[in-house]
């Protein structure tokens, strides 16, 4: 046996497999774009979510929850370092029409804002290390409010992409704030992978009790969540479309408020209560009218704004 000949032939391979992993872990924003804009489209939804490790004393697991719907995902923004996609149910057999949450991705994004307490987000630096060849995704409500942002980069090992985020703070989803009132904050890590035929959001979460301080209280436990997105051809998603060209410019002026009030050095606050309503309901009413074709200027929306959102104000002093 040749040994140095073996251990040169060795020694070639194990450089070759070292300089495509490295290959692979550089940034390729031109393909992260490609997977992102491949979550565009009509899809069948599933939602799933399941408690899985119970970490409270006493605390007695929670039915699983399963849930399905119609969703098209329609591109709004598409630049080189930005892309807004936004979400629109459709009831086929009512053609009754939801805009659902929106998810705006931006490329090493230098600054995001963050939910640190109730019903309050605020602004904050991201780490260089952390955005450097990252996408920085942030959540939307229907009403274009606030809710949570990741940071992550994507990975196209094996021909198949995946973005994975840090872990962030998130409020209550809607299918718990209107059940439970034993926890006030989810500490998530997101996952979003595009598949043959659509693509999938895995959620690993953890059910938190926080402090006014934004230090962790307790735990309760932890929830896998998996929402299915398969592209599927059977339902004329026409009623969605045709509510996202009717109403698409008053949306972008509610979105341009939002930017405004998040910029704030001190951040916002909701002054609604955890639903949200005492804002969605005008909001939709407007965008409806809009629709029907009545007349809602600048100052209906400016009026919504000035009623249900305020500075944040000083933020809490940290546990001693």
């Amino acid at each position: 046996m040749n040994l140095p000949a073996t251990f040169l032939a060795l020694t070639l391979a194990l450089s070759g497999t070292a300089a495509a992993r490295e290959h692979s872990s550089t940034p390729d924003p031109e393909r992260d774009r490609q997977a992102i804009l491949a979550m565009q489209g009509e899809f069948l939804v599933r939602f799933a979510f399941d408690e899985t490790v119970l970490l409270a004393p006493g605390y007695e697991r929670a039915p699983e929850q399963r849930s399905g719907a119609d969703e098209v995902v329609i591109v709004v923004e598409d630049s080189p370092g930005k892309i807004v996609l936004q979400h629109i149910l459709l009831d086929e057999k009512s053609g009754h029409v939801t805009k659902h949450w929106r998810q705006d991705w931006t490329y090493e994004a230098p600054r995001r804002w963050e939910f640190t307490a109730d019903q309050t987000w605020r602004m904050r630096d991201i780490p260089v290390d952390r955005t450097k060849g990252a996408w920085t995704q942030c959540v939307y409500e229907v009403s274009d409010a606030p809710r949570y942002c990741g940071t992550g980069r994507w990975n196209h090992r094996y021909g198949v992409a995946t973005w994975t985020s840090d872990r962030t703070w998130r409020p209550l989803p809607r299918r718990e704030y209107t059940k439970r009132s034993d926890y006030n904050a989810l500490n998530v890590e997101n996952r979003h992978t595009i598949v043959p035929g659509g693509w999938t959001h895995e959620q690993d979460n953890t059910k938190v009790v926080r402090r006014a301080d934004g230090s962790t209280g307790s735990t309760i436990a932890r929830e896998f969540g998996f929402n299915d997105y398969r592209k599927h051809t059977e339902v004329d998603f026409q009623p969605a479309y045709d509510y996202w060209n009717a109403t698409r410019d008053y949306w972008a002026k509610v979105r341009a408020r939002w930017d405004a009030a998040l910029a704030r050095p001190e951040g916002l606050r909701l002054k609604t209560k955890i639903d949200g309503m005492a804002m969605i309901i005008p909001l939709f009413t407007q965008a409806g009218g809009i629709q029907e074709g009545e007349d809602v200027g600048d100052a209906d929306i400016d009026a919504v704004f000035a009623e249900w959102v305020a500075p944040a104000g000083p933020e809490a002093a940290p546990a001693e």
